[in-house]
């Protein structure tokens, strides 16, 4: 696998790019100072057009009733809606 370095400057407008490239295989290396500092590398594969399937977390999250209740007309005006 070749390596190829980009510069800091480059990845922060670049950034959707580049982690693209990494979900590709492609190896991405950030460097500062031509110092290699980060590689960037997924997490899992991910197949192309793949949707989410929810229900990762059923069974290990739970809400009480008061999540649900409406919203006082003090919490709407903190929230700003």
């Amino acid at each position: 696998m070749v390596m190829t370095k980009y510069k800091m400057a480059y990845a922060k407008t670049h950034l959707t790019q580049l982690v693209n490239s990494a979900l590709q295989g492609k190896e991405v290396v950030i460097a500062k100072n031509e110092t290699p500092l980060v590689r960037l590398v997924p997490l899992a594969k991910v197949a192309p057009g793949a949707k989410r399937v929810g229900g990762d977390l059923e069974g290990r999250v739970a809400l009480p009733d008061a999540f649900f209740a409406p919203m006082s007309d003090a919490d709407v005006k903190d929230w700003g809606l």
